[in-house]
């Protein structure tokens, strides 16, 4: 029993680690001869180690919030080599 118990902590605790990053919208604005322009798009960010990391994850216009997040976490799990269940 006590086996499973620990098998299910170490579980609940890769699913929250994995749920430990922040998605937040890039702002950048380019001039050009026709004016000034703003283009958005979603960055996500995590700690590895001592050690933040910052992604780029796509257009705003192209990608959703939920889409957005859905990446986040698949990149987060490549690079942490944490089990996806």
């Amino acid at each position: 029993r006590a086996d499973e118990l620990k098998a299910e902590a170490e579980a609940l605790k890769g699913a929250a680690r994995l749920e430990d990053l922040t998605l937040w919208q890039m702002e950048k604005a380019k001039t050009t001869k026709k004016g000034s322009r703003s283009y958005f798009y979603w960055m996500a960010s995590w700690r590895e180690g001592d050690k933040v990391r910052n992604v780029h994850l796509g257009s705003c216009r192209k990608v959703d919030h939920e889409t957005a997040l859905q990446k986040a976490r698949k990149m987060k799990t490549e690079a942490l080599g944490i089990s996806a269940n």
